[in-house]
């Protein structure tokens, strides 16, 4: 994979204010949640996570299973069960997914929660800490165990600000976290992977070089995709890759395209699930 380096940082103050909640709350918790996205699901995992979660149970839950390319993240569901890491790939638009969730959570718990019994602790539910880098669907997954609205949800980072436990349908309180994003982009290729998949705000690289990014990876491993969406084979020459689009989407005037429209087109494309079916890590 590309390797190239990156000088990117983005790290608003609340995250460092997260990390620092997790550690005044870590003797609460009973297991982990950390959620990934299933197109990304090595770019979107939180850089030395262990530093905060320490040795706790930990479940590794890779959302928006519907908009993967389900043969290269099984790969990578493989890669890390095969780090002893329980992993579930979900996709949470299915109403009775999240019980996977629920089940998992009891089964590795429950030599713990016994023996809490047989010493005569009161059972007062499992606390779960939700963690992951931003919009990578935490806020949908608490809502279907709360089995109500109680996290807002949308298409771009920074929505979560705040860290409060919440109450779900089970016998499983949650602490839900802002997202997490560590303090230095070292790989370009994880930087632009992130703000192809909305994890990072798209002030912080410029619009058309993610652009660029996606089509370059729908060229490399999905070209019926681009071919089908855009009506482009050949990616050799950018310009011609913009006219082409821009006139497909009523954007090219004057014998020119429109940039930032392309641009914003092709990344709401992917934030809009217009393209699905991509996975764009690959490979360690």
């Amino acid at each position: 994979m590309n390797g190239n380096k990156t000088n990117i940082n983005w790290y608003p103050g609340h995250m460092e204010k997260t990390k620092k909640l997790i550690q005044k709350n870590y003797n609460l918790i009973d297991i982990v949640y950390e959620i990934v996205d299933a197109r990304i699901p090595r770019s979107s995992k939180i850089k030395n996570v262990y530093d905060l979660i320490g040795n706790k149970p930990k479940i590794l839950i890779m959302t928006k299973k519907d908009l993967c390319d389900m043969k290269v993240t099984n790969y990578w569901v493989q890669y890390y069960e095969n780090l002893n890491t329980k992993v579930l790939l979900l996709d949470l638009n299915d109403p009775n997914e999240y019980k996977k969730i629920i089940e998992l959570t009891h089964e590795m718990l429950a030599d713990e929660m016994n023996k809490r019994a047989n010493k005569g602790i009161i059972n007062k539910g499992i606390r779960a800490l939700v963690v992951g880098i931003p919009n990578v669907g935490k806020s949908t997954l608490i809502n279907r165990l709360a089995g109500r609205k109680v996290a807002t949800t949308g298409n771009k980072p920074g929505i979560t600000k705040s860290i409060s436990w919440l109450k779900t349908e089970s016998d499983i309180l949650l602490l839900d976290t802002p997202g997490i994003l560590w303090q230095k982009f070292d790989e370009e290729e994880v930087a632009l992977n992130l703000a192809s998949m909305s994890a990072i705000k798209t002030e912080v690289l410029n619009v058309d070089d993610v652009a660029v990014h996606i089509i370059k990876k729908l060229h490399d491993y999905y070209p019926d995709i681009l071919l089908e969406r855009y009506g482009i084979k050949d990616i050799s020459d950018f310009v011609e890759v913009y006219d082409i689009i821009g006139k497909k989407i009523g954007a090219y005037r004057n014998g020119e395209a429109d940039y930032d429209r392309v641009s914003n087109r092709v990344l709401n494309d992917i934030r809009e699930g217009y393209i699905k079916g991509v996975t764009f890590d690959r490979g360690l």
